[in-house]
């Protein structure tokens, strides 16, 4: 068994209806560029506002790959 060295990268995800949906696209964009992700941790939930009600979700996400060296 050879050792194994993981990269993180953190991205951030919106939606308008969830800090759910907005951590899954986050997690869903990734999954497009980055091969074998392992763990997808969300650091900080945010919202925007607009006239006092809120208008989008965000959640930043922390994601771990394997990384393959060149």
């Amino acid at each position: 068994m050879s050792d194994s060295v993981y990269k993180f990268i953190e991205m951030v995800g919106t939606s308008p209806t969830s800090w759910e949906d907005a951590a899954k696209n986050a997690v869903d964009t990734a999954a497009k560029s980055l091969r074998d992700l392992r763990v997808a941790e969300v650091k900080e939930l945010d919202m925007k506002l607009e006239n006092d009600k809120v208008t989008l979700y965000r959640a930043v996400v922390r994601l771990s790959f394997k990384y393959k060296g060149e």
